[in-house]
């Protein structure tokens, strides 16, 4: 009897624990069947070199990390990344990795994750208005000063140049913008820049250029702020039979935006001229990275950190770690101060895809 006693009673604790086990995951635990914590990713796209090298390099991070992963793709539509917001909650996503394109229209959506404490980095952009727990992106004023200055320093501070900017519902496009016409201004009054709206699409990109060079054939400067109007633009200079060395007087100076392997090898041939390598694998890895630490219950402060990048204060509550993008040049130099790499340096991200 004092056998089948304490049996029954074994067994009455066993079970007690295993219900208390799987009431805890349910409800709280930032585990998922298998041991790891389950994030979700929204993919912001995958019709550009950059965020298809984003695509391939989240995986590998999350494996590395100890991360399960979910994925989705709201194709540049915030209404879909709403509702793809849903479906990681949904799903039980202890946190959401996102790069919302509109960065003010994702602020509902926002609050919705914070009052169910899924704590969000966002990629590439950040929010007008709501919290995140980081921000990962490049200090994108730079881009456009660096870019800026590079044209400065090649037209010797004259000439006409075409700024091709990104949509301007998107800080990143608005950081762009605003710093090279304010670098432009401030440092080279001589230069006369043409801004033509883009949103972000080559098509349009393209034909605004096509405008602005009949108009203007002594245009010798074109940025663009970042890689999806590449293509367009080398096939227009071609087409006008100024697709030519730097060496020639007709040669157009070009600076794009992104760090594609395509941009690398363009710059090696003559084609364009320059690039600000935004690192879609520090994006990538840096973002699963603070999802693991709000997981874990870490906390972040202002200041620099252990790879080579700063964390600022943005706004109360709103941190942002500003990786490292290098102006990439054919030869490496240094323009009006900003110092610059080869387009072969093995330490860009381009160099190193498998």
């Amino acid at each position: 009897m004092r056998l089948k006693t304490a049996l029954r009673a074994t067994a009455s604790t066993l079970s007690a624990l295993v219900l208390l086990s799987a009431c805890s995951g349910g409800s709280g635990s930032a585990a998922s069947s298998g041991g790891k914590p389950l994030v979700g990713v929204d993919y912001p796209r995958s019709d550009s070199d950059f965020w298809n090298s984003y695509i391939k390099y989240t995986p590998e991070f999350a494996k590395q990390l100890g991360l399960d992963l979910k994925t989705t793709n709201s194709q540049n539509d915030v209404a879909k990344l709403t509702a793809n917001a849903q479906t990681f909650i949904s799903q039980g996503v202890k946190g959401i990795a996102m790069a919302p394109q509109d960065t003010a229209a994702i602020a509902p959506t926002l609050a919705q994750l914070e009052a169910k404490k899924i704590p969000v980095v966002t990629v590439d952009t950040r929010p007008d208005s709501g919290k995140v727990f980081m921000v990962v992106r490049a200090d994108n004023r730079a881009y456009g000063d660096k870019a800026c200055r590079y044209l400065g320093a090649k037209l010797g501070g004259k000439g006409k140049v075409v700024m091709l900017e990104g949509g301007l519902d998107s800080i990143n496009g608005r950081d762009r913008t605003e710093a090279f016409s304010d670098c432009m201004k401030k440092n080279y009054p001589g230069i006369k820049v043409f801004g033509e709206a883009t949103n972000w699409d080559g098509a349009t990109a393209v034909q605004k250029l096509q405008t602005d060079l009949t108009a203007n054939p002594d245009i010798k400067g074109v940025y663009m702020e970042a890689s999806f109007a590449l293509s367009g633009t080398l096939q227009l200079l071609k087409q006008k039979g100024l697709l030519v060395g730097p060496q020639d007087k007709k040669h157009v100076f070009v600076v794009s935006n992104d760090g594609i392997p395509e941009e690398m090898k363009d710059i090696a041939a003559g084609k364009i001229d320059a690039t600000v390598s935004q690192p879609a694998d520090l994006y990538a890895k840096y973002a699963l990275y603070y999802l693991k630490a709000a997981i874990d219950g870490k906390t972040f402060k202002p200041g620099k950190t252990d790879h080579d990048s700063t964390i600022i204060q943005v706004r109360a509550g709103l941190l942002e770690d500003q990786l490292s993008a290098p102006l990439v040049t054919a030869d490496g130099g240094t323009y009006d101060g900003v110092p610059s790499i080869k387009p072969d340096d093995k330490s860009l991200w381009a160099n190193n895809i498998g």
